[in-house]
């Protein structure tokens, strides 16, 4: 019998991948764990607030801080701008006289940003770690193999990728390459109308939901017109019969903090809530969309809640640190967290007031950190889908 004194040594080495998520490599074309040079400022600093604030005099209009939406109010105090991933970077794009953009967000949202910004702007993001994993769920590699098993089904050709917003840089050049465009979630519809003007099938990156939503809800396509490709599985895990009869493909990839949210939650609350109206992300899952009374992008959320009536009542399925916002915003209304626990989003929320500080004060030194740089040929790629997009009618 094998003992542990007598155990052979197995030959496996870790996976890149394994290492990743170690700690023990870093990717600079992955999301993921990637080095935070230099020393914080400790998070119980009680002068965090007024160094950030006399960094950024310092760095008077050489800086432009922008804030997502879903950022912590410690945070977004200090963003110029705020609103979502693209609203921001063309907000950035918008402010060439800015040496340099801080993006309080997420690592795609900084790399759309660099590809809309001029070669002479410096695109920070306080914490590189601060990822995406719904970007995540879509690797160039991945979507490479997916477009071979396509074209070996014989389908590629009428197929038009479709990208949401919320994809890395390497997704983004894929879909331009390949005839397609970008989308957000308010003009997902119109992406999709004219993908469909382009070819016979969509492949929808990397969110499965917004795709299937606006398909099914905003196109009145059925459920039996999608698919869902699955990376992990030999052809996706769909017949070629399948892929031919399919109109959209989706992407087997989700939002963590939109795909927690269930048919119980919304039946819950209107148990809890009478009258209540829900209104939810179309990132939730197509039951909660099918149950919701109003279903939108983030900008829809916040300016449904303004244009409500004074005493009405809400429960929004999206993240927390944005719900709360809106819910001080209107004291007159009742508005609630859809889900009973607490969702927010744990990468956005990796951009904290200590990296904030750390970014301000070593730019204020003249010390560039955490710059986030598209390499040209992607960048030329994603711009051009990204172009296609804004040229949507």
């Amino acid at each position: 019998m094998t003992t542990a004194q007598t155990r052979p040594e197995l030959d496996v080495q870790p996976t890149p991948l394994a290492l990743l998520l170690l700690g023990r490599e870093a990717d600079p074309r992955s999301e993921r764990g990637v080095e935070c040079p230099g020393d914080l400022p400790s998070p119980s600093d009680p002068d965090l607030v007024e160094r950030a604030r006399a960094a950024k005099e310092k760095l008077g209009d050489k800086v432009f801080v922008l804030g997502h939406h879903y950022q912590r109010d410690e945070v977004i105090q200090f963003a110029d701008v705020t609103g979502d991933s693209f609203k921001l970077a063309k907000d950035a794009a918008a402010k060439p006289e800015a040496e340099y953009i801080v993006f309080c967000g997420v690592h795609f949202m900084a790399e759309s940003a660099d590809i809309l910004t001029s070669d002479d702007q410096k695109v920070v993001l306080p914490d590189l770690a601060a990822g995406c994993s719904m970007a995540d769920m879509a690797t160039a590699e991945q979507v490479a193999e997916c477009w071979d098993v396509l074209t070996e089904a014989g389908v590629a050709e009428a197929t038009v990728p479709v990208s949401y917003m919320n994809s890395s840089a390497d997704i983004k050049a894929f879909t331009g390459k390949h005839g397609g465009t970008i989308c957000t979630s308010s003009n997902a519809k119109r992406a999709l109308d004219w993908a469909f003007e382009q070819g016979e099938k969509v492949l929808f990156l990397p969110d499965q939901h917004l795709g299937r939503n606006t398909a099914v809800r905003d196109m009145g396509m059925s459920l039996d017109d999608c698919v869902l490709y699955n990376p992990h599985k030999p052809n996706g895990g769909l017949t070629v019969e399948q892929l031919r009869d399919a109109k959209m493909i989706l992407w087997r990839g989700h939002c963590s903090v939109h795909g927690r949210f269930s048919l119980d939650s919304v039946n819950d609350v209107r148990k809890r809530i009478p009258d209540v109206n829900v209104l939810v992300h179309p990132e939730c899952k197509h039951e909660v969309v099918r149950a919701a009374d109003f279903v939108g992008s983030t900008e829809y959320i916040i300016k449904t809640l303004e244009a409500a009536p004074a005493g009405s009542k809400w429960a929004i399925g999206t993240e927390l640190n944005l719900v709360r916002r809106v819910a001080a915003a209107h004291p007159d209304k009742e508005v609630v967290f859809l889900d009973k626990t607490v969702c927010f989003c744990s990468t956005m929320n990796r951009i904290d007031l200590p990296h904030l500080v750390w970014a301000l004060e070593s730019l204020a030194e003249g010390n560039l950190v955490n710059q986030i740089q598209v390499d040209t040929e992607t960048e030329s790629f994603a711009k051009l889908a990204l172009e296609r997009m804004l040229a949507l009618p």
